[in-house]
């Protein structure tokens, strides 16, 4: 990190330049979005963050699907029944009596509760809440993407604004230098040649500009569906090129990065996850202990059979596993290979941004480096063009070499251009590869 500091005066060199040039072209700013804006926009629209969001309350409800286990089960049953034939009893000198009534009638309120499942219903609880965690997680790591996915098209539809204004400025330019030859070549002084070859090169403007306008337009497009604009509106990017480093080292943005980082954190949270499935198998094989109560009326006692009485009933059981055919060694078994499997997942996902980092780090070395260069070259255009002036005026050399010396001017700006964009956007990848936030 010492060596962007280090450059860092050549992208305020270069942010000077661009500022004076890009504000001089007339852009209305007031009409403009801003990258905070879009990505606003963005996160409060995309489908993507809407389906993430779903999936945590669907987390939500189930947390609180564990912790039904804490509470009683309570309905209400009722029955009619009609039974035929009825079977009868003789008592001598007592008459005879049916067993049962042919019409019965019963209606009840149960009641069943876990009393207690030494720890299940804690675990599922466990569970559910770090379920609820990595789609919180999830959610978190949506929105980061897509704010680094529109950055970068940002950028790229601020680059391609700017090129068309530069386009614009050096098919002017041609224009006045064919303008000028052709009157030339009236008085004799020019040559058809000249005339062509000034032609040429507007064509080629023409053309690379049908490019720009082309890509201007299918970038944003590609806001516009991020943004989820059913219309392909039109707008403009506002310049913003001042963009504020990561203050670290290298090994403090790696310590920042594991920190920080979701596909890390995600991993973490999935070897805790696997963990507490672990224990949630374990604890299959607890006992459990339930109360069930039941309360009504029905009828069918002797020796009224049709009256209808009030009746209850009340137990307390307990569920001892005792074998259960070695599913719980095997699911055991299974479930350690997935804590086994998390934990390299999570170093894996170290390993990989910490690539990232050295690679964006190193990327931002090199963009402020074009930087430098950038603004030599253009300095270096801008002294050669003055004295092709020089040599013009003088005789020396012919109108196209001015025209080549003006053109590298226009070259070497589009170049400056490109090379401080691409430094504000490998800020960003440096930015996203830490894990620090972009919305």
């Amino acid at each position: 990190m010492d060596r962007l500091r280090t450059y860092l005066k050549y992208a305020l060199i270069s942010t000077a330049f661009i500022s004076f040039g890009f504000h001089a072209n007339g852009q209305n700013q007031g009409d403009s979005l801003t990258l905070g804006k879009i990505i606003s926009i963005v996160i409060q629209n995309h489908p993507s963050v809407s389906e993430a969001l779903e999936a945590v309350k669907s987390a939500q409800a189930g947390i609180g699907l564990a912790k039904a286990g804490y509470y009683p089960v309570i309905d209400a049953s009722a029955a009619y029944a009609r039974i035929g034939p009825v079977q009868e009893i003789t008592i001598p000198g007592n008459g005879t009596f049916n067993l049962f009534p042919p019409d019965t009638y019963s209606a009840n309120l149960n009641y069943f509760q876990t009393v207690y499942d030494f720890g299940k219903t804690s675990k599922n609880i466990d569970l559910a809440n770090e379920a609820k965690t990595i789609n919180v997680q999830s959610l978190e790591q949506v929105k980061q993407k897509l704010a680094f996915t529109v950055t970068l098209v940002y950028y790229s539809v601020f680059y391609l604004q700017q090129a068309i204004e530069i386009n614009k400025q050096e098919l002017n330019t041609l224009k006045e230098h064919l303008d000028f030859v052709e009157k030339k070549l009236e008085t004799g002084s020019a040559t058809k040649y000249e005339v062509l070859s000034t032609k040429v090169k507007i064509s080629n403007v023409e053309s690379i500009g049908i490019d720009l306008q082309t890509n201007l337009k299918n970038q944003v497009t590609e806001l516009n569906s991020l943004m989820a604009q059913k219309e392909n509106k039109s707008f403009t990017v506002r310049e913003e090129l001042d963009v504020k480093l990561p203050v670290m080292t290298e090994d403090s943005l790696l310590s920042f990065a594991f920190e920080h980082r979701d596909e890390v954190k995600i991993a973490k949270e999935k070897t805790t996850l696997a963990e507490l499935k672990y224990k949630n198998v374990d604890a299959q094989n607890n006992p459990t202990v339930n109360v069930q109560l039941s309360g009504g009326m029905k009828n069918g006692y002797f020796p009224n059979q049709s009256a209808v009485k009030a009746n209850f009933s009340a137990g307390l059981g307990v569920k001892i596993p005792i074998f259960d055919g070695t599913r719980s060694k095997f699911n055991l078994s299974q479930a350690k290979s997935a804590v086994s499997i998390s934990e390299s997942e999570t170093e894996l996902a170290k390993i990989s941004v910490a690539k990232e980092v050295i690679q964006n780090e190193e990327n931002l070395n090199a963009s402020l480096k074009k930087i430098e260069h950038s603004n030599l070259q253009l300095s270096q255009s801008q002294e050669a063009f003055l004295l092709a002036q020089r040599s013009f005026k003088a005789g020396v050399i012919t109108n196209l070499d001015l025209l080549d010396a003006e053109t590298a001017i226009s070259e070497s700006s589009l170049l400056l251009l490109k090379s401080r964009i691409e430094y504000v956007t490998n800020v960003y990848r440096l930015k996203a590869s830490i894990g620090e936030r972009l919305y």
